[in-house]
C-alpha cells in the first residue's frame, strides 16, 4: 500500500466521483481509477460500489476509511516533525565531555546556543573517553569533547579546539621545587599520584615513560580531576597535568619537562563527516565557530 493510494481514496470520498477526485489530485482520471483498482486488489476487497451516476462507499470502504484518514493525518505530522527538526523548531542533542575543557566555557556555549534555539532539548554526559567513543559510535551521543593520544577509530571525525603543554607538579616543599625544569630521567622511580584509567594525561605519561624506561610508583589514583592537585599538594607525590589547570591550584610547584614535551590536546568529535542530527550539525557549528572567533 502507498500513501497516494490512500490520498486517492480520500480524495474520491471527499468530492464524490472519480472525475472530481483526478481534478483535485491533478491526475487523470484513468491514472486516478488504475490506483484505486490497485489498491483494492492489494487489500483484497472493492472500496467504492460505481454506478453510472454516483460513487459510494462499500462496506469494506466504511471499515478502511478511518484507518485511511488516520494514516494521511500520521504522514502529515510525521512531515511536520521532520520539518520541525530540520528548521531547528524542535529537536534534542546529546553531547558528552571529559572533566576539564581548558578555556572553553562549555555552559556558556550552551546557554548561548539554548537562547537561540530554545525549543532543542540538550543532554550533557560525563564519563571516560573511551566510554564516550562506544557511545559516540552506538548513536547514544551526537558530538563529545574528547582528549586522547590515539588517533579516533574510523567513521570518526574530531575538530581540534584546544591545545597545551603538560607539566609536573609537586608540592612546595619536594626537592623538584623551585627548579624551572626537570629531565625526565630524573623522574625514575617517582612516586606519581595518577589520573583514572581512560584519561587521555594519563596514556600519555604511561607511554612517554615506557619509551624512555621509566619506572614510577602509583602511590594513589583519583577519579575526581580537582583531587589529584590536592594530593600532590600535601606531598603525597608528584603528578603531570595541563598547566592551566596546575596555575588555577594555588600552593603547587609547577616545573616544566625537558623534552620529549607532552602536549594535551582536545578534539569535538562526531561521526560521519558531519552529524546527520540537525540540531547536532548546529550545535557543531555553533561551538567550532567560537574556538575559531576566540
Amino acid at each position: 500500500m502507498e500513501l497516494r493510494q490512500v490520498e486517492h481514496f480520500l480524495a474520491v470520498v471527499e468530492h464524490g466521483s472519480f472525475t472530481g477526485a483526478a481534478r483535485a489530485s491533478s491526475i487523470v482520471q484513468s491514472a486516478l481509477s488504475t490506483s484505486i483498482r490497485n489498491l483494492e486488489r492489494e487489500l483484497g476487497a472493492p472500496l467504492f460500489e460505481r454506478t453510472t451516476r454516483r460513487v459510494m462507499l462499500s462496506e469494506a470502504g466504511h471499515a478502511f476509511l478511518p484507518s485511511a484518514r488516520r494514516v494521511l493525518a500520521e504522514a502529515a505530522a510525521a512531515t511536520d516533525a521532520v520539518r520541525a527538526v530540520a528548521g531547528l523548531q524542535q529537536g534534542r542533542v546529546a553531547i558528552g565531555m571529559i572533566q576539564w575543557l581548558g578555556p572553553i566555557d562549555l555552559p556558556a556555549e550552551l546557554s548561548t546556543f539554548h537562547h537561540r534555539h530554545p525549543n532543542i532539548q540538550i543532554s550533557v554526559w560525563n564519563s571516560p573517553v573511551n566510554d564516550m567513543l562506544d557511545r559516540l559510535r552506538a548513536g547514544q551521543l551526537d558530538l563529545a569533547y574528547l582528549a586522547s593520544d590515539r588517533p579516533l577509530p574510523p567513521g570518526l571525525t574530531g575538530h581540534t579546539v584546544y591545545r597545551e603543554n603538560l607539566v609536573l607538579i609537586t608540592s612546595p616543599d619536594h626537592r623538584f621545587a623551585g627548579r624551572e625544569r626537570v629531565r625526565w630521567a630524573e623522574l625514575d622511580n617517582e612516586a606519581f599520584v595518577e589520573f583514572s584509567d581512560g584519561s587521555a594525561v594519563t596514556a600519555i605519561l604511561r607511554r612517554t615513560c615506557a619509551e624512555l624506561g621509566l619506572r614510577r610508583q602509583i602511590v594513589g589514583q583519583v577519579t575526581q580531576i580537582g583531587l589529584q592537585p590536592e594530593l600532590v599538594r600535601t606531598g603525597i607525590g608528584v603528578a603531570v597535568m595541563q598547566e592551566t589547570l596546575a596555575r588555577s591550584t594555588p600552593g603547587l610547584a609547577i616545573v616544566q619537562l625537558d623534552a620529549p614535551t607532552m602536549n594535551w590536546e582536545v578534539s569535538l568529535v562526531h561521526r560521519g563527516r558531519q552529524p546527520t542530527n540537525p540540531a547536532a550539525r548546529a550545535l557543531l557549528d555553533h561551538l567550532v565557530s567560537r574556538v575559531a572567533s576566540g
